[in-house]
């Protein structure tokens, strides 16, 4: 078979050795060209045989050539990085590790004349975000503080609760409702999930229902009423997640965040379920350790002025209560826990909002255990 003869079936000798001829010499007839990505993918150079025979040339695909492009200009996102780092120098910032400046989406428009190409990223006039992310995208800590207005409502909310509980159950459920509604809807604000109303309204029915229970049952059968109604609950939540048809990941956060606020709002019912007298040294104690935590202090000392006021108080209505010295322990107790909700209301997302509605309740609702067992214990 002649070599016309070969190029006429679409037979190619050299195939089988990858464009090489049997001695490994490369084959003056094959078109090499680059496979993978390059640095400009709309251009690929084609290589043509530097004189190939007349004979075989009409063989050979037409291929188009075309001229190599002009070299780009140097990047603008470089120009605009540069641009960020003069304004950073201007500003005063010193960040405490470099980092890259994240890339901003192509203008509209050119940039003015003297002027960025884009507005540099800043924290200082943008009224949408928290004190907490401004913190956190300065390097600072996220953890805020409630502050004393809401230490002042939860003053407020505990004195109600120490008050009706002398009065009877059926007082101590009003202030009670309302404490697990807050707690409810600040623990999804917490979160970062607003709004939220279906897993606030089933984490507040969650609470009412351990309230109707324990109204139900002699006190022997508080804890199993409680545990109940928080067993049935998770069911039902995990029933209703199930229905849900976002992401895994939405699903998994709805998940969490409903399932631990309706156990905040049900363990809130031990309140009622706890003794009377221990319901009364309790509350006092948050109110007056929330108070002495919102105290212009360091943080060590406020933290020691509160557990020491919190116990100091507990010294002083257990000896109106009946409850005598005892109340020491539990005032301590409670206080402790106080402190622990006032920590956790503090981080993540803190906001006014949260501060008025988580930094209010989680104080009262995590006192709640303390307050029963302790109060069992000491009785």
């Amino acid at each position: 078979m002649s070599n016309d003869q070969q190029h006429q079936h679409g037979y190619d000798p050299y195939d089988s050795y990858g464009g090489q001829g049997p001695q490994g010499q490369p084959d003056p007839y094959t078109t090499q060209t680059w496979q993978g990505d390059t640095w400009d993918t709309q251009f690929q150079p084609v290589q043509q045989p530097s004189a190939p025979p007349a004979a075989d040339a009409a063989y050979l695909p037409s291929q188009g050539s075309q001229p190599l492009p002009p070299e780009a200009p140097a990047p603008v996102a470089h120009q605009q990085y540069q641009q960020y780092q003069q304004y950073e120098n201007y500003q005063g910032y010193e960040p405490a590790q470099e980092a890259v400046a994240p890339e901003p989406a192509a203008p509209a428009a050119g940039p003015a004349a003297g002027g960025p190409a884009y507005t540099p990223p800043t924290t200082a006039g943008n009224a949408r975000i928290t004190d907490a992310q401004r913190a956190r995208a300065e390097g600072r800590s996220p953890i805020i503080d409630p502050g004393m207005q809401p230490a002042v409502l939860t003053a407020v909310l505990g004195l109600l609760l120490a008050g009706t509980a002398a009065l009877g159950s059926y007082a101590l459920v009003l202030p009670l409702v309302a404490l697990q509604a807050v707690t409810a809807a600040g623990w999804f604000r917490l979160n970062g999930m607003w709004p939220a109303r279906q897993g606030i309204a089933l984490a507040f029915a969650g609470g009412v229902t351990a309230d109707i229970a324990l109204l139900s049952v002699s006190q022997e059968y508080a804890p199993a009423a409680i545990i109940g109604t928080l067993g049935v609950w998770v069911l039902l939540t995990l029933v209703l997640q199930l229905r849900n048809r976002a992401s895994a990941d939405e699903r998994m956060y709805g998940l969490t965040a409903t399932v631990t606020s309706a156990a905040l709002a049900v363990v809130a019912a031990g309140h009622l379920a706890a003794e009377p007298d221990a319901v009364t040294v309790g509350a006092v104690a948050v109110a007056v350790a929330a108070l002495a935590r919102a105290l212009p202090l360091p943080t060590p000392a406020s933290v020691v002025v509160a557990l020491l006021a919190a116990a100091g108080s507990g010294i002083a209505t257990g000896g109106v209560t009946g409850i005598g010295a005892q109340g020491a322990l539990l005032g301590l107790g409670a206080g402790v826990c106080a402190l622990v909700g006032l920590r956790v209301a503090a981080y993540d997302y803190p906001s006014r909002f949260v501060h008025m509605t988580a930094g209010v309740a989680l104080p009262l609702a995590a006192a709640a255990p303390a307050v029963y067992l302790i109060g069992r214990a000491i009785a």
